[in-house]
């Protein structure tokens, strides 16, 4: 398990997907990718989406997640995502009261009892109190990440961020 804090954008695809029975129906599928702006969203989508749709496609929505961290998981069968709130619970010594402060992530399982399992491991190496206070299954399809490597190898590569680790 792995988790990657970064500015991650939600991006909506449309085309024509082949269906079982041979016929060809208008689908929609949302990704998520590792971009720094809009524009390098719009590219990365446009490169990763060119790979796997032969024909046209149409990039029909992008937006900011409300996410800045991603949790990874290394097993092949975690092949869903979800977005996961949590609550940092603080303790104001002023005013004596509980101060909860929300964070959203999102979350790569297989089911939701082990997404729930993979937030207690990740946020158990932590001294931080929290609750998770809402948790979903997403129609995100796949998360396409920055790749530094692939980056540096091309000329006129753009300067590199660094992916954070935990």
């Amino acid at each position: 398990m792995k988790s990657i804090t970064s500015q991650w954008y939600e991006v909506k695809v449309r085309y024509d997907k082949m269906k079982d029975d041979g016929t060809m129906k208008p689908e929609t599928e949302q990704y998520v990718v590792d971009a720094l702006t809009f524009t390098e969203a719009e590219s990365i989508i446009t490169e990763e989406m060119s790979v796997y749709i032969s024909g046209e496609f149409n990039i029909k929505d992008i937006k900011q997640a409300s996410y800045k961290e991603i949790f990874f998981s290394d097993l092949n069968n975690d092949d869903r995502w979800f977005k996961a709130k949590l609550q940092f619970l603080t303790f104001d010594e002023k005013t004596q009261k509980e101060k909860r402060s929300a964070v959203m992530y999102l979350v790569q399982a297989h089911t939701l009892p082990q997404a729930v399992k993979y937030i207690g491991e990740v946020m158990g190496a932590t001294m931080v109190d929290y609750v998770i206070s809402n948790i979903a299954e997403t129609s995100i399809i796949d998360v396409f990440q920055h790749d530094a490597l692939k980056s540096k190898n091309e000329p006129d590569a753009k300067p590199e961020y660094e992916e954070q680790a935990q």
